[in-house]
Order: structure tokens, then C-alpha cells, then sequence
């Protein structure tokens, strides 16, 4: 799951000009990434194409993460059986 999100972070990076932070790390803070808030709404929608969840509308109670590790464990948790 995280070599997933971050080929698909690099991806948009590239795509809107940006350069990603190396190396990204679980304690990477997601707001010094390299990814602006626009580049993370894409990556959420970018990752549910992929993936065919968000698990974000899956949530009871909303959560912001703050690192990389945070956001792949969010994916990791959500994941849905294949």
C-alpha cells in the first residue's frame, strides 16, 4: 500500500510541476511533502480509482492525518477484501 500512494503522489507531483520531498518517510508531515492541499484531494481521488475505496467516507469520525504514515495506515485499516 505505501509504494502504491507513493508512485501515485510522484505522479501528480510531476504532473503539476511539484517536486516530492526525498525520501518520503512514515514521518514525513504530509504538509511538507511536496503536495499542495489540490495535490491531496487528487491523490484521494486517484487512489480510489485505483484501489475502489476512500477511506475517508468510510470513517465514523473524521481524521486528518498528519504524516505519511498516518495516511497509509488510513488506507491500510480501510482496505477492502479483494
Amino acid at each position: 500500500m505505501r509504494e502504491k500512494i507513493i508512485e501515485v503522489m510522484g505522479e501528480i507531483a510531476e504532473a503539476g510541476g511539484l517536486k516530492l520531498v526525498a525520501p518520503l518517510l512514515d514521518e514525513t508531515v504530509l504538509l511538507e511533502s511536496g503536495l499542495d492541499s489540490l495535490g491531496f484531494a487528487v491523490l484521494v481521488t486517484r487512489l480510489e480509482e485505483d484501489l475502489g475505496y476512500d477511506p475517508f467516507t468510510l470513517m465514523e469520525e473524521p481524521v486528518y492525518p498528519r504524516t505519511l504514515g498516518d495516511f497509509v495506515a488510513i488506507y491500510e485499516r480501510y482496505r477492502l477484501p479483494r
